[in-house]
């Protein structure tokens, strides 16, 4: 019997139908390369495990407490039996065999532990899945055009890091740096994943010839003031992990002058001044400059 090579794990938090479609074109596309699909539920409330259950009877789905992006990924890697792992988002959408040239990339170079596809939105343009360090210089530049620009690389590079959104690696180079930080409960745990990766003397790379296509922050639109405050949150614990002190105390400086203002009016805001501000539980701290 064939056995399983890929194991799609995908994070599933309210996606109902986006979901469906996504499998829907998984199955349709995916056809080189033995695969298993495995989705872990993170308490969904608006009937998306009865609807995959309804087009897809024979899919198991995994129920957990949310606990994040990062620690659903994790429980779906325990459960997985390929060598490789492909973890996806539940809005993104699959146009054709993308596991083949994955795969056939990553037997060809021994060195290589991560791939990220092009990303790109449903109407064609090019989605931001690539970057450099992220950085302070990069927090004023990540949403520029001039960025975007810099990302739109029509050949394989090798880059400091790709998005979760569509993450190709190694199994047991995942579980060999000890997988998502779970602390980081939504962003960045991906970006912390692959600069550990990179630590290892393994190589992340950008892979523009495989494309498929994201919605993006479908799951998150009905909680936006919540997932505002998760991503400083985990930006600040990001920082503190593998930035400078410096660099940990101009981010402060600048989210401060970015949102106290804003913080009179709303009050998402006035939660990010006062994570901001808690240095008792996001202490600065002294890393390598």
């Amino acid at each position: 019997m064939e056995q399983v090579r890929v194991s799609i794990i995908i994070v599933n938090y309210n996606a109902g139908e986006v979901l469906v479609n996504c499998l829907k074109s998984i199955q349709k596309y995916i056809q080189s390369i033995k695969y298993e699909i495995i989705i872990v539920d993170n308490c969904s409330t608006d009937g998306s495990v009865a609807l995959v259950k309804q087009n897809f009877p024979r899919l198991t789905i995994h129920k957990q407490e949310n606990t994040g992006f990062g620690a659903g990924s994790n429980a779906g890697v325990n459960l997985a039996q390929g060598e490789f792992l492909l973890f996806l988002n539940p809005d993104t959408l699959i146009k054709d065999d993308i596991l083949f040239p994955l795969v056939e990339l990553l037997e060809k170079e021994p060195n290589i532990a991560v791939v990220g596809p092009k990303i790109l939105n449903f109407d064609g343009t090019l989605q931001s899945s690539n970057h450099s360090v992220l950085s302070i210089w990069q927090e004023f530049l990540i949403k520029s055009k001039n960025n975007l620009d810099e990302q739109n690389i029509s050949t394989q590079s090798e880059v400091s890091f790709v998005t979760g959104a569509a993450f190709f690696i190694r199994k047991k180079i995942f579980k060999l740096v000890g997988g998502f930080d779970e602390r980081f409960f939504m962003y960045f745990e991906d970006v912390d994943l692959c600069l550990r990766v990179k630590e290892q003397g393994w190589k992340i790379i950008y892979a523009p010839q495989v494309s498929l296509l994201h919605i993006r922050g479908y799951s998150s639109r009905n909680i936006s003031d919540l997932m505002a405050v998760e991503y400083r949150r985990s930006q600040i614990y990001y920082y503190q992990k593998h930035r400078p002190l410096w660099e940990q105390i101009l981010l402060r400086i600048y989210l401060t002058s970015k949102f106290l203002i804003r913080a009179t009016i709303k009050k998402k805001y006035l939660k990010i001044i006062l994570l901001i501000l808690n240095f008792k539980k996001y202490p600065l701290k002294i890393n390598c400059d």
